[in-house]
């Protein structure tokens, strides 16, 4: 049993109406599932702070982990909460992996203008979605 984000919820008891309840993170995952924690859930490389419109890289990785047909991570997506905005988040990015032969290793180069929270979330075809997030600031 799982207990979600949202005061009453418990996750494994009734289905899950809604997506966050399915997305696990280092600090949010089911007993069951803690020993997958750390080969699922994406680890965010990136500064601390930049300078507003200076180009920064930001790298992700996954694992160790397997990298066959029936266990694979499939796919990276990374989102970006923008202090101030309106309408967050916005999809920065989509890497699609091919198992078998792409490794979930993923480097990007950006830039932002204003403080900033960088969400990366995996797929894996066994083990659900996995999210991690670095805030960034913006001196």
């Amino acid at each position: 049993m799982f207990i979600s984000s949202r005061p009453n919820v418990i996750i494994g008891v009734t289905m899950s109406k809604y997506l966050g309840d399915m997305i696990y993170s280092e600090d949010r995952v089911p007993p069951k599932y803690a020993s997958k924690a750390a080969s699922h859930t994406p680890r965010i490389d990136a500064p601390d702070r930049v300078r507003p419109g200076e180009d920064f890289t930001l790298k992700i990785v996954v694992g160790p982990h397997p990298n066959t047909v029936d266990h694979s991570i499939r796919w990276i997506d990374v989102f970006l909460y923008e202090e101030g905005r309106e309408f967050n988040p916005i999809h920065i990015a989509r890497i699609l992996l091919e198992a078998g032969y792409t490794l979930p290793e993923v480097t990007l180069k950006m830039r932002i203008q204003k403080r900033s929270v960088v969400h990366a979330v995996s797929y894996c075809n066994l083990h659900g979605l996995w999210e991690a997030r670095k805030e960034i600031d913006v001196e």
